[in-house]
């Protein structure tokens, strides 16, 4: 099944923005390439438990499974020892990816409590997207009652642009909620 935001990319935003930016090839036009969706752990990472449920939620998130990221040393600081587990994440391509999307923007964002929108100063630079959100209540596919700590998550988002002018023009087009200045 082709996903809505893919064909509003293909009919719609990519005729507008080779217009905006006089790109002389469709294939100059800015993509999504990628959605990475990252969770660290911190103390969970001594518990079992917490490990296997923020797994399991991130896989419900995502649409698809996620892996265990481990630690490459030890670092007496901070209680770990090499090749324990630090953090949950998951890349997502293709159809998942704009399916994802479309559920960030739609559903998840509006959710939560006193949004007044997204900032536009998370931009790499390159091109590429860092949102931070505060906890998993705000997707429709975590239950409430199912979880056993509120965690948050750090969501890229990773385009081939190569300035965030055009990034930004880019992920407007996907409907993201950007804060007015």
């Amino acid at each position: 099944m082709v996903q809505r935001l893919k064909l509003l990319y293909f009919e719609t935003i990519v005729p507008k923005l080779t217009k905006e930016f006089s790109y002389k090839n469709v294939l100059q036009v800015p993509r999504i390439e990628k959605i990475v969706i990252n969770r660290g752990l911190g103390d969970a990472s001594q518990n079992a438990k917490l490990l296997e449920s923020s797994l399991k939620e991130i896989t419900m998130i995502a649409g698809q499974k996620g892996i265990i990221t481990r630690s490459k040393k030890a670092i007496a600081a901070f209680k770990l020892r090499p090749k324990m587990p630090v953090g949950v994440t998951v890349t997502l391509r293709g159809e998942r990816m704009y399916g994802f999307l479309d559920r960030l923007v739609n559903l998840a964002l509006p959710r939560i409590r006193d949004f007044q929108g997204i900032s536009r100063k998370s931009f790499d630079g390159h091109g590429n997207y860092s949102l931070g959100l505060e906890e998993q209540l705000m997707f429709p596919e975590i239950e409430y009652d199912k979880i056993d700590q509120l965690q948050g998550m750090d969501i890229s988002i990773i385009t081939n642009s190569k300035t965030d002018k055009e990034s930004l023009t880019l992920l407007k087009e996907f409907g993201m909620p950007f804060k007015i200045d």
